[in-house]
């Protein structure tokens, strides 16, 4: 393989980790904590096979299709008009939520940043300016993106190991004891929003001019390496940090204050004042690196729900669909999307699993327009993601119905 070759390819899983781990990455082990260790790993492990499974199917029925193609085509093709609707509400809300969160907490670093120089901006001027430097990233297309996210990550790996490392002789055995898994539905959320990964597969068959087998890979690579982390970042954490206690996981996890309350738990653990400061710059570059895959993957759902040619013209009228929505509802009430984000979790598995699953039996036994590759197990697999994604919804809107009604 030559150079650039391998590169490219190093870049596609870049793309794939960096949508993957986000500054949620912080709040993990305080979401799974009352299961355990033991608990939580093997939920991850379920959660990344189910979003692995999702990412196939999306990637089986796009090469079905013209090239440029995204989910709306592929709901439309596969689904008819009530699959288009649907295809369009659930990638709207989740993408222009995911999309306020992070204009919000980037216009927050960047505004802290700008004080530091004495440079005094308000909230929504900050916003606007985040999203023209990322915008522009953007807006110059895949590869320029690929190009900068490589240099984030090499930020956001360093931050983490470093984090890991000042983390792990603290360890204790003891810690690992409890758990229960009567808790892991009410992780689910979490667990399936960390792998939320699948909108970039589109994008990366594209790029990478329809080779399949190079797609593959890289979305194996690419979400294998992140489970691998968010085993380890937990494993460190539970290890190192009390269950219950003072600064013990459930503690914070009551507190509402997940991302603040283990830093300074960890703060008070280990003793090393730098770990404010580290634990930031990870959640911050994180934060770059998910507005980045979301906006890629996002403007290229729209060029394709639209039929908008990336013309220059083009160009800019997908930036405008993309961004004015978010920073609009950031200025004026964010509360409505950034609540949404308390149901993302659902909203992934719906978009990014169910949603696939329907479309490959209906492309695959009823349409009968399949070609190329085929996800392994047939009607078997399709079936048992259909009616698993199905019942984990089913379980987590009546629980929330639950929690709404007690």
């Amino acid at each position: 393989m030559k150079s650039s070759n391998f590169l490219k390819m190093v870049g596609g899983i870049f793309i794939v980790i960096g949508t993957c781990l986000g500054a949620g990455l912080l709040a993990l082990p305080i979401g799974t904590a009352k299961c355990g260790f033991t608990y939580s790993t093997a939920l991850m492990f379920g959660c990344w096979v189910i979003m692995s499974l999702g990412a196939f199917y999306i990637l089986e029925v796009t090469q079905w299709l013209p090239k440029g193609s995204n989910l709306i085509s592929a709901a439309k093709a596969t689904l008819g008009k009530w699959g288009e609707a649907v295809s369009w509400l659930l990638y709207l809300l989740l993408c222009y939520s995911l999309l306020c969160a992070y204009i919000g907490g980037g216009s927050d670093i960047l505004t802290l940043i700008l004080s530091l120089l004495n440079i005094s901006l308000s909230q929504f001027v900050s916003a606007i300016l985040f999203v023209v430097v990322l915008g522009t990233v953007v807006f110059k297309g895949v590869r320029s993106l690929d190009m900068v996210n490589r240099c984030l990550m090499i930020i956001k790996f360093s931050a983490l190991f470093l984090l890991i490392a000042l983390i792990a002789p603290h360890i204790k055995t003891d810690n690992f004891i409890v758990g229960n898994s009567t808790y892991a539905l009410s992780a689910l959320t979490i667990a399936i929003s960390s792998f939320g990964f699948a909108i970039v597969v589109p994008t990366l068959l594209d790029y990478f001019d329809g080779n399949v087998n190079k797609v593959r890979l890289i979305l194996f690579i690419g979400t294998l390496i992140p489970f691998i982390i968010y085993t380890a970042w937990n494993f460190v954490i539970m290890g190192s940090i009390s269950t219950y206690g003072p600064d013990g996981l459930i503690h914070i996890l009551d507190s509402g204050e997940a991302t603040s309350g283990l830093v300074n738990s960890l703060k008070n653990v280990i003793k090393v004042k730098s770990i404010t400061e580290i634990s930031r710059l990870f959640a911050s570059v994180c934060m770059l690196t998910s507005f980045l895959g979301v906006s890629l993957s996002f403007t290229d759902f729209i060029a394709d729900g639209f039929k908008i040619k990336k013309t220059f013209i083009g160009k800019w009228k997908i930036m405008l669909i993309t961004y004015i929505p978010p920073l609009v509802i950031v200025s004026v009430y964010p509360q409505i999307f950034i609540k949404a984000l308390n149901y993302a979790g659902v909203i992934v598995l719906l978009l990014l699993v169910t949603v696939p699953a329907a479309m490959t039996w209906r492309g695959r036994y009823v349409k009968k327009i399949s070609k190329g590759y085929k996800v392994v197990g047939g009607k078997i697999f399709l079936l048992l993601t259909f009616i698993v994604s199905a019942l984990i919804v089913v379980c987590r809107i009546f629980q929330e119905l639950e929690l709404l009604i007690f």
